[in-house]
This record gives C-alpha cells, structure tokens and sequence, in this order.
C-alpha cells in the first residue's frame, strides 16, 4: 500500500495509508482522513476529519460527493486510537494545510498542541 507523511506544522508528520474509495472497503477503526487529489505532483487536501469509526463515517459522510466535484480522487486514512491525539492533530493538520472545505476551523490559530 501507498502512503503518505502529512506535516502537522510543528516539526512532526502522520504517516497515512492512501486510498482509492472506488475500491476500499473500510474498517470499523478510529482515526483521521483526508479527502485529497494530485496537482502539480503534490497531494492537496480538501477536507481534513476524524471518525471514530472509519467503516460508518466514510461511505455515508456528508461531504464526499461535494469533495469529488472539487476534484477528490483519493482519501489518505490513518488509525489514531486515542480521541484526544485525533482531535488535536486533526486541528493541527486543518491549521497546517488550510483545506478549502474545512471552513470552520480553518482560520484557527493557536500554539497550545
């Protein structure tokens, strides 16, 4: 399998497993995802989420069909078992890459990680 290193903006990356959703059936695992495509030779991410549950919240998430109009080819997957390191590397990976769909927390800007 595929994988790629995200920085999480702080010296630090998270390894992720890629994805092509046309072909992955997913596991009932904790953990984070992002909904991504290649330009110019380097992943883009579009939308960066948790799941506490990959097999319930990818195939029926709310914002997949909207990601494939801006382009999503692939999902990166990682399992992240604590829900403490998913919410805060979550928001460290939004603020990092500023995904266009995250609009929520994109903007934030905080050094307590």
């Amino acid at each position: 399998m595929n994988t790629c290193a995200w920085p999480l903006g702080n010296g630090q990356t998270l390894e992720f497993t890629i994805y092509n959703p046309n072909t992955t059936t997913w596991n009932a695992v904790p953990g984070l995802y992002i909904f991504t495509y290649v330009t110019q030779g380097y992943w883009k991410p579009l939308y960066i989420g948790q799941a506490n549950d990959f097999s319930i919240r990818i195939p029926s998430h709310e914002r997949y069909a909207e990601a494939v109009r801006n382009g999503a080819t692939h999902i990166h997957a990682t399992v992240v078992q604590q829900a403490n390191n998913r919410d805060r590397w979550e928001k460290m990976l939004i603020e990092a890459h500023q995904p266009s769909m995250n609009e929520e927390l994109r903007q934030v800007r905080s050094s307590s990680y």
